[in-house]
């Protein structure tokens, strides 16, 4: 990942959050951001990791050393 791709620190919060499984509604609840709000961080995690779903951003961000499980 280019360093100009790097996540934000909320970026990998929503991160650690879909590793743990957890629903949007309790990322939200968790991170004190709006349900709306989630989907976005969400979708840019995806972009900058290159992923389509839950599993393989979370397979990306390990293999790239950004979360270790």
């Amino acid at each position: 990942m280019p360093l100009a791709e790097a996540l934000t620190s909320r970026e990998t919060e929503i991160l650690w959050g879909i590793a743990r499984g957890l629903t949007y509604a309790e990322l939200a609840q968790q991170l004190g951001i709006s349900k709306q709000t989630v989907p976005v961080h969400i979708k840019n995690v995806y972009r900058k990791l290159e992923a389509t779903n839950r599993s393989e951003a979370v397979f990306n961000a390990t293999q790239r050393g950004l979360i270790r499980l």
